[in-house]
């Protein structure tokens, strides 16, 4: 599957990208393998890639695309899909997938609120560890609210921007 592309670009300063980005999202808490699978599906024209393509661009085993895949499919950066016609998997990176992967967050933030009641009940809210939960507690739920509104408003904002996707 060779990609459509409307410019001829230097895989090496492809390549490049895909590492600085990596290395990025490696330093904000990331593992290596899906950091650089991401990364590669970013910078591709369509998109999507199949795990050959993948382990050919970044020079990793089938073990590596697919242990990488996995995570990313986890936290809804990329998607599975069956190649028309095949029994081939490729992985798709959508335009939104950043606007999934923090709505994701917000069920494990909910958890995390949840606990963090039932800490605050356990503990006693008069002491000072039950004082120090209720205050994590609050900044949660005051995140959530945040995260919400504002992603309303970039749902307008990349309506404007770059039209309905």
């Amino acid at each position: 599957m060779t990609e459509p592309s409307g410019a001829a670009r230097d895989p090496q300063v492809v390549s490049r990208f895909v590492e600085h980005f990596a290395a990025q999202l490696v330093e904000a808490g990331m593992a290596r393998m899906p950091a650089r699978v991401f990364g590669a599906l970013l910078a591709s024209d369509t998109g999507v890639l199949t795990s050959a393509e993948l382990g050919e661009r970044l020079r990793i085993s089938p073990a590596a695309v697919s242990g990488a895949v996995r995570y990313l499919a986890q936290q809804h950066m990329v998607s599975r899909e069956r190649e028309p016609g095949s029994r081939r998997e490729r992985y798709r990176v959508h335009g939104d997938q950043w606007y999934e992967a923090l709505t994701n967050r917000e069920a494990v933030i909910r958890r995390w609120e949840d606990a963090l009641r039932e800490g605050v009940t356990s503990l006693g809210e008069d002491t000072p560890a039950g004082r120090r939960l209720a205050e994590t507690l609050a900044f949660f739920e005051f995140v959530e609210k945040e995260v919400e509104a504002m992603m309303g408003r970039w749902r307008v904002y990349r309506e404007e921007r770059f039209g309905r996707g």
